[in-house]
């Protein structure tokens, strides 16, 4: 089997080769820590998780950078209203971002650089790229690139230089020498956070972080760099641009960009009050439904979120638990039948999820139609392919229940025995009656020749 992936730089499908055989390093911009983490981020954490997996599963070993930015004018300005010091800020949205994180099943990556442990690294770049003529420093502190020194800049996001400086302008307080140049290292303002460097007290500017930590942790050029779809212009274009004049080599090779979230057709904006935070959405669905409705798209599509389609999840996820619920599940590994192909084939072109996800959807109708060895195999096949995808890892009846107290569950059960001494009785008005209060409640009951489960409607 052979792997392809779609790389943003080239537009097109390229059959992935890695620098070093059996290895990947891979690198993707990770959160402003400032605030909680929100469904875009949900949506990128939850696309490249399964993309370290899917590469894992295959064999490689995976080095998997994922950054922290924590120093910029967001953070500075909402811990100057907080009144607290900035790293106090950004300690507590890093332990935040983990919980929603280990909630939505994301695995930890290899590595969590933050900005501000790197200064050195990015003021030593900022000189390389002073001496070789690809960036300068301004009479205030500020150290600007030169973007038209850079030929062929604009080969990620497609941007034409002459368009960009039409619609650019100089704020008055730079000192630029063109209105396209971008900031390398910021002069601090009274009471900013700051550190030192050659061109007096400051701090780096945004996109020459990414470019220190990525080059620090992987090597000049590595194999993927992802992020999410608002990235690639300016941000990713600027990494490009100033790795690739600092060292003389192709920074990436494989650039990777998970699709936008819509919510209910519109672009999440907090001015359409549409924004929702990870945790926002989990107070109100499990974790492992609204992961799998983030794999429900291939990863570089858009995404509608709604309500309806968390409910399409819901439903599709239950199909899934109802299938395991009941059975001995036999030894959770791989087989070689033509599910396991057809679930590979979709997953090495291009990490097709949805078409791995319809592959299971058929693992789950034979195991429906089968029994015994034969059953019990099955399904730990697909818990095993599930896992792959992060998903299907949970207790059944537990998952089916909605995580259920033990008071609820307690009650439920008691009028379960009630049913079942009503129909022995064949008093099947009580039995009816008993069931219809329960799905009253969202409480649908399931009898089988083990007996009678229930889950939560």
């Amino acid at each position: 089997m052979t792997l392809s992936i779609y790389n943003s730089l080239t537009r097109q499908k390229e059959v992935f080769v890695p620098l070093v055989p059996g290895k990947v390093g891979m690198y993707v911009c990770g959160m402003t820590v400032y605030d909680f983490c929100h469904l875009g981020h949900a949506r990128v954490m939850v696309a490249f998780d399964v993309i370290a997996r899917y590469l894992r599963h295959r064999g490689y070993e995976v080095n998997y950078i994922r950054n922290i930015t924590d120093i910029d004018d967001k953070i500075i300005k909402r811990a100057k209203e907080n009144g607290e010091p900035f790293d106090a800020l950004t300690e507590r949205f890093i332990a935040e971002m983990h919980k929603d994180a280990e909630l939505l099943g994301i695995e930890a990556p290899n590595a969590e650089p933050r900005a501000t442990a790197h200064i050195d690294g990015i003021v030593s770049l900022t000189e390389t790229l002073i001496n070789k003529g690809f960036a300068y420093a301004a009479s205030n502190g500020d150290v600007y690139y030169s973007v038209r020194k850079f030929e062929g800049y604009g080969k990620l996001s497609g941007k034409i230089l002459d368009e960009l400086e039409a619609g650019a302008r100089v704020e008055v307080e730079e000192l630029k020498q063109d209105p396209l140049d971008f900031v390398l290292w910021k002069a601090a303002k009274p009471e900013e956070p700051h550190w030192d460097s050659p061109w007096g007290i400051g701090r780096p500017g945004w996109h020459i972080e990414c470019s220190a930590m990525s080059t620090c942790c992987l090597g000049n050029t590595f194999d993927i760099h992802g992020g999410g779809p608002d990235l690639k212009f300016p941000h990713h274009e600027n990494e490009i641009a100033q790795s690739e004049a600092a060292t003389g080599q192709r920074y990436v090779n494989t650039w990777m960009h998970a699709g936008a979230v819509r919510v209910d057709g519109e672009k999440m904006s907090k001015s359409l009050g549409n924004f929702f935070t990870i945790r926002e959405i989990l107070d109100k669905y499990p974790a492992e439904v609204v992961r799998f409705l983030l794999l429900s798209s291939q990863y570089r599509s858009a995404i509608n979120y709604s309500e309806d389609s968390l409910k399409e999840a819901q439903t599709k996820l239950d199909r899934f638990y109802n299938t395991l619920a009941g059975i001995e599940v036999g030894e959770v590994k791989d087989l070689a039948n033509e599910y396991s192909e057809r679930f590979h084939a979709s997953m090495d072109d291009d990490f097709n999820t949805p078409e791995a996800i319809a592959v299971l959807f058929e693992l789950a109708r034979a195991i429906n139609k089968t029994s015994g060895e034969e059953q019990a195999a099955l399904a730990g096949q697909l818990k095993f392919l599930g896992s792959v995808l992060g998903c299907l890892q949970s207790d059944p009846q537990s998952f089916l229940q909605g995580g259920a107290d033990e008071d609820e569950a307690a009650w439920v059960e008691s009028m379960i025995v009630k049913r079942a001494d009503a129909k022995k009785a064949k008093d099947f008005k009580t039995a009816d009656a008993v069931r219809d209060e329960l799905l009253a409640k969202g409480i649908v009951l399931r009898d089988s020749p083990e007996g009678t489960t229930w889950s939560r409607q």
